[in-house]
């Protein structure tokens, strides 16, 4: 199964198993996301999104998966609408990236309310080289996250984010550590122990910041660029 799912001290585990593809998603796999997420969601109030292996925490869309894509389905992308779902739920979740979060596996992490990285950890939205944009939130989440000009260096000249920048950005918690996995848990074991309301009320309040007319721009804008590339 490319998707796990556990519960331990109160905690949901949400773990991507892939790794001879970087944990590439296509369709299959966000639809696995989304209903991994969901039912873990009925059971706890914090889920920790992982995957195994060293080399990478998601390698984004499937490139196979990619050139078959449409107009049609950027106007109703189904990978911003599952990390929106993650990231306007009412749980709290917190991706451990251990390795390389690239275009839409960044863009998961993002939608994330908290990421503890390990050394190896990356992150990068290489969408405009191909001639796409990351159209699964990442314009949107990464300058609320670290502000217009580090978004900029991200998305237009392909800067990545090492796990060091990552953390004196403000986009991952806390420290780098040598097991993400574990310091998510602890992180992830720590917020399973505050009141359930309070957590859902106060993240609908930080949740409020004007994201959907942005989210609706960056699905406009990948349906232009995906019917560039079928015309081509």
């Amino acid at each position: 199964m490319p998707v796990q799912t556990a519960i331990a001290d109160g905690v949901g585990m949400l773990t991507l198993d892939r790794p001879s593809r970087a944990h590439a998603y296509d369709e299959a796999h966000l639809l696995a996301l989304r209903d991994g997420f969901r039912g873990l969601s009925e059971s706890v109030s914090v889920v920790v999104i992982q995957s195994t292996g060293d080399r990478a925490f998601c390698g984004g869309a499937d490139l196979k998966a990619m050139k078959q894509a449409t107009p049609l389905d950027a106007l109703d992308l189904l990978s911003q609408h599952v990390f929106s779902e993650i990231a306007d739920s009412p749980i709290v979740s917190i991706a451990a990236v251990q390795g390389a979060a690239i275009a839409g596996g960044c863009e998961l992490a993002l939608a994330c309310d908290l990421r503890i990285v390990g050394p190896n950890a990356r992150f990068a939205l290489p969408e405009t080289a191909l001639g796409l944009i990351p159209a699964a939130g990442g314009c949107t989440r990464l300058a609320r996250l670290v502000g217009q000009s580090i978004a900029r260096q991200v998305i237009l000249a392909g800067t990545a984010i090492s796990a060091m920048q990552a953390v004196a950005w403000g986009l991952a918690t806390g420290d780098v550590t040598s097991d993400p996995h574990a310091a998510a848990l602890r992180v992830a074991r720590s917020v399973a122990q505050r009141d359930p309301v309070a957590l859902r009320l106060a993240k609908n309040i930080l949740g409020q910041d004007g994201r959907v007319e942005s989210l609706q721009a960056e699905r406009i804008a990948e349906a232009v660029l995906y019917g560039r590339k079928n015309r081509s």
